[in-house]
C-alpha cells in the first residue's frame, strides 16, 4: 500500500510536468514601436500616449497665436468687401472706378473686354497688375 501511494503522486507530477513542456513554445520578441520594425498602425497609439503623459510648457510657445478680430475690424472687413464686389459689378456695367483703404489703393479699368486692376499696397509702395481678357462676349 505504501508503493501505492507514492505511485499515484508520482504518476501525477509525470503527467503534469509531461503535460506542461507538450504546451510550451519558443519566446518570440514582437516590438510594438514602429521605428523599430512594429506595426505602423501603434504609431498614432504611441504618439497619443507620449503627448498625454507630457508635462512639459514649451518656453517659447506663445499662448495663442490666433487673435480674434474686433468688431469694428470685422465690419471694415465686410465694408471693403461689399464696395469690392460694387466696385466690380460697376467694372461690369461698363464704368471704371477705384477703392482707396488704409492699406491698399485699387483701380479696376476695362478696355473694351479687357479687365485690368492695379493693386498698390500703401505701406510697402508694391504694384500688382491683373489683367483679365475676354470679358466682352463679343470679342
Amino acid at each position: 500500500m505504501n508503493n501505492k501511494s507514492l505511485i499515484y503522486p508520482t504518476l501525477l507530477a509525470a503527467n503534469l510536468f509531461a503535460y506542461s513542456t507538450a504546451l510550451a513554445t519558443e519566446l518570440i520578441y514582437e516590438p510594438v514601436n514602429p521605428n523599430f520594425g512594429g506595426n505602423p498602425l501603434n504609431g498614432t497609439y504611441l504618439l497619443q500616449n507620449a503627448q498625454s503623459q507630457d508635462d512639459h510648457d514649451d518656453p517659447d510657445k506663445h499662448d495663442s497665436i490666433y487673435e480674434q478680430p474686433s468688431a469694428l475690424d470685422r465690419f471694415t472687413d465686410s465694408l471693403e468687401t461689399r464696395l469690392l464686389n460694387q466696385l466690380l459689378t460697376d467694372v461690369g456695367d461698363g464704368n471704371s472706378g477705384e477703392l482707396i483703404t488704409d492699406d491698399f489703393v485699387v483701380q479696376i479699368v476695362d478696355n473694351d473686354g479687357v479687365l485690368t486692376v492695379l493693386i498698390t499696397d500703401r505701406n510697402t509702395g508694391d504694384k500688382s497688375e491683373i489683367v483679365v481678357s475676354g470679358l466682352n462676349p463679343t470679342n
